[in-house]
């Protein structure tokens, strides 16, 4: 089987099972529709795909990697749709579909957020209680990603960099837009490949290895998407287009250009290729999500 139709056999596997996981997760109806209109609704699954490819490189008597993977996934889908509110990136379509406030109301929106960022954890302690180690590591890497050194941290500088009046932040100084990305994008997209590792049941050099390659994957990923956000259509990106020029954001595009942007995504992605240069065929498909990440379209 050659990488892309793998690739499409483990989102159908991922889609089966993030439906399981909605089905066996209760609570009232409306809340549980809110999160499946989210969670349901397409995407690339490259995250949870990043985790299986990661756990791959390694021939060991690893735990499954499903359960991870969508963990890992659910974490994801509640961050689009907080930053999708109108108190933050204010944005009517994703994924192909309207937003989850635009459907659902701001209320419901904000707690289908919260029962997915919460349900992820819960699917991990299910997942692997019977490897209580592994499911301490797995939380570890997620919740590290997920918080005030990662993914949310990211957000809050990201957001007071636009107008650090708005929120009375006296010590915002410069901040570097790669350091906003390396957090907000990039930390989430690392967790994949450690978490991965810890599934795999790699060594501490392995470990190393894949953290230094989701780094530079997760970072070639927010550059190209900032090259598609000036370039591609809303039918193509799923989501408004040209959101970032119409709200003066600094991106790599505002920074660099087009052309150099575009050129120091595929720098990155070298880099993350090279890191898997000793993994022969075991790398092939977490090889092949790294090219299609960087070399997307959409």
């Amino acid at each position: 089987m050659n990488p892309s139709e793998r690739i499409d056999e483990l989102k159908q596997l991922v889609d089966r099972a993030l439906g399981l996981i909605l089905d066996e997760a209760g609570g009232p109806p409306l809340l549980r529709r809110a999160m499946a209109h989210a969670l349901l609704s397409g995407g690339k699954r490259l995250r949870p795909l990043l985790v299986i490819a990661s756990s791959e490189l390694f021939e060991g008597t690893g735990a499954d990697p499903t359960a991870a993977a969508c963990a890992v996934e659910l974490v994801h889908t509640y961050s689009l749709i907080h930053d999708d509110l109108p108190a933050m990136d204010d944005d009517a379509l994703r994924r192909g579909v309207p937003t989850c406030h635009i459907v659902f109301g701001e209320a419901m929106a904000i707690l289908a957020g919260d029962a997915l960022l919460t349900e992820s954890f819960h699917v991990i302690a299910k997942a692997y209680a019977d490897r209580p180690a592994v499911a301490s590591a797995v939380v570890g890497e997620m919740a590290a990603a997920a918080g005030c050194a990662g993914m949310v941290g990211g957000q809050v500088l990201d957001i007071s960099r636009e107008d650090p009046r708005r929120f009375g932040a006296q010590e915002a100084g410069p901040i570097d837009l790669r350091t906003v990305h390396d957090m907000k994008t990039g930390a989430l997209i690392r967790a994949c490949f450690t978490i991965g590792a810890i599934l795999g049941e790699a060594g501490d050099g392995d470990a190393t290895r894949l953290a230094a390659c989701g780094s530079r994957t997760g970072l070639a990923f927010q550059v190209i998407d900032d090259c598609l956000d000036a370039t591609a259509s809303d039918d193509e990106l799923g989501k408004s287009a040209g959101s970032d020029a119409r709200k003066g954001k600094e991106t790599f595009v505002s920074l660099m250009g087009l052309e150099r942007a575009r050129a120091y995504a595929v720098e990155l992605k070298e880099e993350a290729l090279s890191l898997l240069s000793g993994y022969g065929e075991n790398g092939d498909l977490l090889r092949h999500l790294i090219i299609r990440a960087v070399e997307r379209r959409s």
